[in-house]
């Protein structure tokens, strides 16, 4: 899987109503199948979210998985692809830049509110061209109030630019199973597993380590997410057992697999 992102052939939506109109946020449903976008982007900053099903946004700069309690937010004019990984109902804000300064400028995952989610979902019931003195205008003003207390967790994949720690990272997140050594990848790449670790760090901001199981999480939760056993997904990911996988993944994100999603809808009263 080459996970590199492309130039768009063309920016998707710079037509779209969605991206032209005045106002200062326009709100978008549309549902997918199990599939991708092709790589694309909007004038507009997005916040991407799904009322069912799990997604993954991949940009340059990392990736991302998004189950139905998070959101990615993805700045105006930045090249994204999401996948779809299963059907999904996605719910989408375009909000134009100006009218939200201070949000982040780099794209990352965020936690969707119960307020933040239900007020999507209000905007979606009022007209496109929402008049903006009237109930619309108030949802769209509380909407950009409540982006403002965004929370950021860190189940986030950040990818290198250099582009030969790019291309190894590419493949350690097609083969999630691969348990090569980071003296084995350095032998690779004609260099010292010493080397290779600082510039890991430095390209990451994660050791060889971290970073490694940060993919596998993100490979799992996308698993998960379409209800494949714990035992298989341990397996997948080229764990020697169920239990070696699950312990990891409780000391990492505090709860088992198999728990990991009701948990997160309970806590944000899904």
């Amino acid at each position: 899987m080459n996970r590199t992102l492309s130039p768009p052939s063309m920016q998707l939506g710079h037509d779209d109503e969605h991206q032209t109109l005045p106002h200062p946020v326009t709100a978008k449903a549309t549902n997918y199948p199990r599939g991708e976008t092709p790589a694309h982007s909007h004038p507009r900053a997005q916040l991407i979210y799904a009322g069912s099903g799990v997604m993954r946004v991949d940009t340059e700069a990392g990736c991302w998985i998004v189950p139905p309690v998070r959101g990615v937010w993805v700045p105006a004019n930045m090249t994204h692809r999401v996948i779809m990984l299963g059907s999904v109902e996605m719910r989408t804000l375009y909000i134009r830049p100006d009218a939200a300064p201070g949000l982040p400028d780099s794209c990352c995952l965020i936690e969707v509110s119960p307020l933040l989610r239900a007020l999507i979902l209000a905007l979606l019931e009022e007209p496109l061209a929402y008049d903006l003195a009237g109930r619309g205008g108030q949802i769209a003003a509380l909407a950009l109030n409540e982006l403002r207390f965004l929370k950021i967790p860190a189940l986030h994949l950040p990818m290198p630019s250099e582009p030969r720690l790019q291309r190894l990272c590419q493949e350690l997140i097609a083969n999630p199973e691969s348990r090569e050594t980071l003296e084995t990848l350095a032998a690779q790449q004609a260099t010292s597993s010493r080397t290779l670790a600082r510039q890991f760090h430095r390209e990451t901001g994660m050791s060889f380590r971290q970073w490694r199981q940060q993919a596998r999480l993100v490979e799992a939760l996308g698993h998960l997410a379409n209800d494949i056993p714990v035992a298989q997904v341990a397996e997948k990911l080229g764990y020697r057992s169920a239990s070696a996988f699950t312990a990891m993944f409780r000391r990492t994100l505090g709860v088992e697999p198999r728990r990991y999603f009701s948990a997160e809808l309970a806590a944000k009263g899904g």
